[in-house]
């Protein structure tokens, strides 16, 4: 049967435009299923969480979430999470209750209820970036070999720009002193284990990169 909550390719090439923008932005499963992606404007000053019509994040299939459940502050580009007691059952920032005032970073996962919403703020440079609701069983089984021409195709992605482009095999092959086809065979079982296979051939490096930051195969901080 097939997983729900798998990201497909349209979902994946929505999060990858939406970080492509600069923006932050909020990334999570609505009562269907679907992935929605909410984007935290310029001159956004705040942004409701709740259950009730007035919420600008409206949960409304959650019952597990209040009426107005929380607040995400914005000053410029830094967002904060504040919950102050005006929900019941409380909000949690990486499972750990907020009382408060949560500064959040790029990959933090909030959760509201039972709904988990996450954070993503582009070109911060967090480790490891948390997709919400995102099965991907197939990391665990990327050999040594391939995670090293993975590292390779991410390394202009160090600093988090979003004007670097993926190395071409031959760029890769050189790095690592492999043949051509060698780079190649490798980059066809990454597209596969990480599920990018079905995006169109110009954007699967580029989906890879994300995808491999995205399941914490490959943190900027090794790079």
């Amino acid at each position: 049967m097939e997983d729900r909550h798998r990201q497909s390719a349209p979902e994946l090439k929505a999060q990858i435009e939406a970080e492509r923008a600069g923006r932050p932005f909020l990334v999570y499963r609505d009562g269907d299923g679907a992935q929605a992606i909410v984007a935290i404007e310029a001159g956004a000053s705040e942004l409701w969480v709740g259950r009730g019509g007035s919420a600008d994040l409206r949960l409304e299939w959650d019952e597990e979430v209040s009426a107005l459940h929380a607040q995400i502050e914005v000053v410029r580009d830094e967002c904060t999470l504040v919950d102050d007691g005006l929900s019941r059952n409380g909000s949690f920032v990486n499972e750990e209750r907020v009382h408060g005032r949560r500064r959040l970073r790029d990959g933090d996962a909030i959760r509201f209820g039972r709904t988990v919403v996450a954070f993503r703020r582009p070109g911060e440079g967090a480790p490891e970036a948390t997709v919400v609701a995102t099965d991907l069983p197939a990391a665990a089984t990327v050999s040594p070999a391939q995670r090293r021409v993975l590292l390779a195709l991410c390394r202009p992605f160090k600093e988090g720009t979003s004007f670097a482009t993926p190395p071409t095999n031959q760029e890769i092959g050189a790095e690592l002193h492999l043949s051509v086809d060698a780079v190649k065979t490798h980059m066809r079982a990454l597209f596969e284990k990480l599920e990018v296979g079905d995006l169109p051939q110009n954007q699967k490096r580029a989906a890879l990169v994300e995808r491999a930051f995205q399941s914490g195969i490959v943190s900027r901080a090794e790079l």
